[in-house]
């Protein structure tokens, strides 16, 4: 059965649901994803989607794996970052992340990773531009750091770029935030700079559905949904956006409730 929020509201343009517990917010996404894919494929043959990765979408990853009809084999995924310079077979790669938790389970009919340590930066930028511009994504599923950023976006972020991949350099609390998800023994063993899709290419979609659980993102929730719109919570101009659902449990709504 399909979860139902506890509470449901707007803030500003965005729509907010916030559920009992992570996994049923998870659990909520992953439906929801389903019912847009099946839409977008009996519309137009095939669907694209944006995934993210990291601890906070284990309770989704783990419901999308468990639905059933879903027809995978029109679907085609990318993602959103990656470390400059690291290999796919680096356990905190998060190409190796989604081939493993995602394509390996579900056998989408491809996924397109950035290839972290290909020799030629720029080349690699370019591979993914043109990737993008083909498949023209329909739907992105991101989280919210706990820094507010999306994707590697970190503070302050840029709203109005016209690239959709770009190398960035990667802050301090980003950093240590995968030390403590556990991707790193060490800030030190953090790569500096990553690949990641601007906050302009992660929006330009028809449909971005935004899953933060855990207490360790309550504060950013709630500077991106009371605070002002500002590049220093990159996350808040989700709320600016009709086509958002940012999909929330009691510990990340726990400042805002």
């Amino acid at each position: 059965m399909t979860p139902t929020p506890v509470k449901s509201m707007t803030v500003d343009r965005m729509r907010v649901h916030i559920f009992e517990s992570k996994r049923n917010l998870g659990r909520r996404e992953a439906d929801d994803l389903a019912t847009l894919l099946s839409e977008l494929i009996d519309q137009q043959g095939e669907a694209a989607v944006i995934l993210a990765t990291g601890n906070s979408q284990l309770a989704f990853i783990e419901a999308i794996r468990s639905l059933k009809g879903v027809p995978w084999g029109k679907v085609i995924l990318f993602h959103m970052d990656e470390y400059l310079g690291m290999s796919d077979q680096h356990a905190a790669s998060f190409a190796r992340f989604i081939r493993e938790k995602v394509v390996d389970h579900v056998h989408p009919a491809a996924f397109y990773p950035i290839l972290g340590n290909s020799p030629d930066v720029k080349s690699e930028l370019e591979r993914y531009r043109r990737l993008l511009r083909e498949f023209s994504p329909d739907i992105c599923v991101m989280g919210i750091g706990e820094n507010g950023h999306l994707a590697f976006n970190d503070p302050p972020a840029d709203f109005e770029s016209k690239e959709v991949i770009r190398v960035v350099d990667l802050d301090s609390r980003c950093r240590m935030q995968q030390v403590g998800e556990g991707h790193f023994a060490t800030l030190d063993d953090v790569p500096t700079r990553a690949y990641s899709l601007t906050i302009p290419a992660l929006l330009d979609v028809k449909y971005a559905l935004v899953g933060v659980p855990e207490l360790r993102k309550a504060e950013a929730v709630k500077l991106a949904l009371q605070g002002p719109v500002t590049r220093s919570c990159p996350a808040s101009i989700l709320r600016t956006k009709p086509n958002v659902t940012l999909y929330l449990d009691r510990e990340s709504a726990s400042l805002i409730l």
